[in-house]
């Protein structure tokens, strides 16, 4: 396949792979610009609602979605004739999801990927993952998009601010061209790592930042896990060759700061139930939506352990929801650790203990 050529203009058809909310959210925007989209949703369900009543009663009730919007659950639908791949799976399923994908693509058309997570069984990033699998004339032409966004507030046409990072630097402000409203700014840059990392570590942090909001331990307790889990961040990030000033912006500390305060959150909401002390088992049952911070909590204490970076949120989150571990006691043994320097030396020290 001959390599990605996309100017803005020339994109007219749109396939977003994965109907969650943030997957419908992307697909109503694009779809509000004038554009075809054909959102592909894993459920008939989703589907069907789409079809019969204009709207994901699943995952996004409550939002109309323009007639230039359809819905499909066949993949061969999906992608057929588009100009675009906007990918939103969950990181857990996105490696089956792409290996469908990959032979129905008839020739090289870019790909955004706006999953947040990490695959936990081999610790890639969802761009990694696309690397592995996708056509090699897409490789290179792969971006990824991330930031503080909740799905109903940015239907809600509420100011929101985001990152898209790729490799190909027209490429990608091509598509900012395409992706930009009144109310959804999109800053661009090349860390690929660092704009994934932020939007998946994240996740992990709001868990425990739920926790200690359902344990009732206060604001300040909070803040200082905010402000730690974001030490934590870039020492992994750094690490892994990411530049420390991709998690100062939208898809490191404005995800992270909207993530473990805001009550859309759902990791937060997981985190807070957790600190009551109801159990993962119990939580999941109930729920339909994914909280991928709880599979990327994993993937990332693999990494810490693969870089050699000590990650202590990451560390004790990973030990209350798969060890049996208390909340309580996990925050009493973060605040009993032996105490340490500031932020300064941790940027050039990935193995310093945080």
């Amino acid at each position: 396949m001959a390599k990605v050529i996309a100017p803005a203009e020339s994109i007219k058809r749109v396939a977003v792979i994965g109907a969650g909310a943030w997957g419908t959210a992307l697909a109503r925007l694009l779809a509000e610009k004038e554009l075809e989209v054909r959102l592909w949703a894993y459920e008939q369900e989703v589907v069907e609602a789409i079809r019969s009543k204009r709207e994901n009663t699943l995952f996004l009730a409550g939002i109309a979605l323009p007639p230039s919007l359809s819905a499909t659950g066949s993949l061969a639908e999906a992608i057929q004739g588009c100009d675009l791949v906007v990918f939103v799976v969950p990181s857990h399923a996105a490696r089956v999801v792409l290996l469908q994908l990959r032979p129905l693509f008839s020739r090289a058309v870019p790909v955004v990927s706006a999953t947040k997570g990490i695959e936990e069984g081999t610790l890639k990033l969802m761009s990694q993952v696309m690397a592995d699998i996708l056509p090699q004339g897409m490789r290179s032409s792969l971006t990824v998009l991330s930031g503080p966004s909740f799905a109903l507030e940015v239907c809600q046409n509420k100011p929101t601010v985001v990152s898209l990072a790729g490799k190909d630097p027209e490429l990608v402000r091509r598509l900012q061209a395409l992706l930009i409203t009144p109310f959804f700014r999109v800053y661009t840059g090349t860390d690929l790592v660092g704009v994934q990392l932020g939007g998946a570590l994240k996740n992990v942090m709001a868990l425990a930042a739920g926790a200690v909001d359902g344990l009732g331990l206060g604001h300040n307790a909070r803040a200082a896990l905010v402000s730690r889990g974001l030490v934590e961040m870039i020492g992994l990030g750094t690490a892994m060759g990411a530049e420390a000033e991709t998690f100062y912006g939208p898809s490191g500390l404005g995800d992270l700061v909207l993530t473990c305060t805001g009550p859309l959150s759902r990791n937060h909401t997981v985190g807070v139930r957790i600190g009551k002390g109801e159990t993962l088992e119990k939580i999941l049952r109930e729920t339909h939506t994914v909280a991928e911070g709880v599979k990327t909590a994993r993937a990332a204490l693999g990494l810490a352990n693969r870089f050699g970076v000590e990650m202590p949120i990451v560390r004790e989150v990973c030990a209350v929801l798969f060890e049996g571990k208390s909340p309580l006691q996990a925050v009493t043994d973060l605040m009993l650790r032996a105490a340490k320097d500031d932020l300064a030396e941790k940027n050039s020290n990935p193995k310093s203990d945080s």
